[in-house]
């Protein structure tokens, strides 16, 4: 009897999910797909059912994040999409450059913990980190960009501060120094951010 098509989408899922932690742990050239299916608890020969190579799987996973494990970390931070005011900047950079964001390996954002690993991948990878990347730079300018022409500017400004800030934090693990960056980033996009609300926040 052949599986149902929500049997087949929630095993892809799960093997997509698998995947996006262990390509977080290990990076792309380290996992293979027997690494992905075994922790999927799924055999080998299952995966050409629902993919075409550990490539296709790569782009799967880094799109995954933004409606999957990201959503997740949105709802964990106060952050609505649906329901974007003056405070959802503070919210976005409070979670993303935190020291529980920096230290959650299987969670962090593909943005942080592949670059790498998309800047040699194909077009589709690429695409897909693009998408992620579109995502969090509309949230924080629809945040921040209420009557204010260089919004855009500084939503794109405040990206690259943040994501480019726990980038270098996360090639030091476990260093005074990586706090320090991550501590400095905090502050820097906090203030980038303060006179569109008149609030502040410790890192």
């Amino acid at each position: 009897m052949p599986y149902s098509a929500a049997h087949k989408e929630q095993t892809r899922l799960r093997i997509v999910e698998a995947a996006r932690i262990l390509f977080n742990r290990h990076g792309f050239q380290n996992v293979t797909i027997d690494m992905v299916m075994d922790k999927a608890d799924l055999t080998r020969g299952g995966f050409y059912n629902h993919f075409k190579n550990k490539e296709a799987l790569f782009s799967a996973a880094v799109s995954s994040f933004l409606m999957g494990r990201g959503a997740q970390w949105r709802a964990d931070a106060g952050v609505d999409p649906s329901n974007i005011n003056s405070e959802t900047a503070f919210q976005m950079i409070d979670a993303y450059l935190s020291t529980k964001h920096l230290g959650d390996l299987d969670g962090q954002c593909p943005m942080i913990a592949l670059p790498s690993d998309v800047a040699r991948a194909s077009p589709d990878v690429q695409a897909s980190f693009q998408q992620l990347l579109i995502a969090m730079v509309s949230l924080l300018e629809r945040s921040i960009a209420a009557g204010d022409q260089n919004g855009r500017q500084e939503a794109l400004s405040l990206t690259a501060l943040c994501v480019g800030g726990m980038v270098l934090a996360r090639t030091l693990p476990g260093s005074e120094l990586a706090e320090e960056i991550r501590a400095a980033a905090h502050t820097t996009a906090a203030q980038m951010t303060r006179h569109q609300s008149g609030a502040s926040r410790s890192v």
